[in-house]
């Protein structure tokens, strides 16, 4: 009888020492998955919101490397075809008479030429220019379904000379997408509504005196 108390004794102490099963995993709770909802919901917000800036900052770098383009090519009509020079000095003042986009009622239209001291065939050459450079800022250089497509928005161009320097002022002016500062240079003023968001390049051409 009592080798069975024993027995029963150690095998009490056995299951006593047995250690205890681990709990059942429970999961996520419902709290847990909202907030790591949140979490990713912001995050990918903002990525879209950097890569919107990326795309806003990617195309106002293209509009103005192609402002920068037409500036120079404008400057390089005006330096091959310098005894004509005076006839590129389309803009009196005050950003008016302009190229390109014909809206706001300072285009210039057909380019004229007085001879001066430029012979018949450069003076053609000069109106040639100013109506090829009309063409370009319009975006005529690529159409895309019917419609211009290969300058900036509202791509206006403004050519002025100073006798003081005897210098010539090519200056490029377009819609900018976003407000930043207004522009020092007067070429297509009040025409882009919000004066921060006119944005222009320009370049100075100083003739050499061959004589």
């Amino acid at each position: 009888m009592r080798s069975v108390m024993r027995a029963d004794v150690r095998t009490r102490s056995v299951l006593r020492s047995a250690p205890a099963k681990p709990a059942k995993p429970q999961g996520f709770s419902l709290v847990e998955l909202l907030v790591t909802l949140i979490i990713v919901a912001v995050g990918l917000l903002g990525l879209a919101a950097t890569q919107a800036a990326m795309q806003e900052a990617d195309f106002d770098s293209y509009q103005r490397a192609q402002a920068v383009v037409l500036a120079n090519d404008m400057l390089d009509r005006i330096s091959a075809n310098r005894y004509a020079a005076p006839c590129y000095a389309i803009t009196a003042g005050g950003g008016s008479p302009y190229l390109g986009t014909p809206t706001g009622g300072g285009h210039l239209g057909a380019p004229t030429c007085g001879l001066g001291s430029a012979t018949a065939e450069q003076a053609a050459r000069a109106v040639a220019d100013l109506a090829e450079w009309d063409q370009q800022l319009q975006g005529a250089a690529e159409v895309h379904n019917g419609a211009n497509a290969g300058a900036m928005s509202e791509a206006r161009g403004c050519v002025t000379f100073d006798a003081a320097t005897q210098a010539y002022t090519v200056v490029v002016a377009w819609q900018g997408r976003n407000p930043t500062f207004a522009s020092v240079n007067a070429c297509g003023n009040g025409l882009y509504g919000d004066e921060a968001q006119r944005r222009t390049v320009w370049m100075r051409l100083r003739m050499a005196d061959l004589m």
